[in-house]
């Protein structure tokens, strides 16, 4: 396997850990949802509904053949209002793969891992960088891409669909959690919030 595929499977294994942990701490489900397991020598948690954790698996690993190519620019976790498809907080990751990375040396997976474990580590302690969500929210996993095949010409281009969440009118707030870079990787994690000029939405 070369620099690039062996860096997304990497990534690609990080972030279904990663989304799991940022949906447990907002507390999206019952804390009984998920249980605790160990990975990258740090605590984290896996869900246990076999729903719940088909729907990131199967997300995440969906991303692997964009990442390996360089095609993704960022995955959100987006958390919304229960009755609108607007934004209340989103969680993004923001990527990059490094392009001399294609081949040539083999990387260094246990420095890898151990950059991408500080995220593991922060996640935790950032839950004041955050707010609390409203009652019955929902969420999905989005990603931006810089180039995507048209439907129909890639098996794994039709896995994803356009996204009708609304965007906002007015730039973000945006608060960083932990950010990185190496040969292979550069990521960014941060969490934005709607702007306070932002129109309210809702219903009378």
């Amino acid at each position: 396997m070369d620099t690039r595929a062996e860096t997304a499977r990497i990534l690609v294994e990080f972030l279904e850990v990663a989304i799991t942990s940022i949906v447990f701490h907002k507390r999206v489900y019952p804390a009984g949802a998920f249980e605790r397991r160990r990975y990258m020598n740090a605590v984290v948690h896996r869900a246990k509904q076999p729903e719940l954790r088909d729907y990131i698996h199967s997300s995440v690993n969906a991303l692997f053949p964009f990442i390996q190519k360089g095609l993704v620019e960022r995955v959100l976790v987006i958390f919304f209002n229960k009755d609108d498809n607007v934004a209340n907080e989103r969680f993004v990751f923001k990527l990059g793969m490094n392009q001399s990375s294609s081949s040539g040396s083999k990387i260094e997976e246990a420095d890898l891992e151990f950059s991408l474990r500080s995220f593991l580590i922060k996640l935790p302690t950032s839950e004041n960088l955050t707010k609390p969500l409203p009652p019955d929210c929902r969420w999905e996993v989005t990603a931006y891409f810089r180039g995507l095949p048209e439907v129909g010409t890639s098996k794994e281009a039709d896995v994803w669909i356009p996204t009708d969440t609304k965007q906002w009118q007015h730039l973000p707030e945006v608060t960083p959690i932990k950010s990185m870079s190496s040969q292979p990787l550069s990521l960014q994690l941060f969490v934005e919030h709607p702007s306070p000029s932002e129109p309210k939405t809702g219903h009378v």
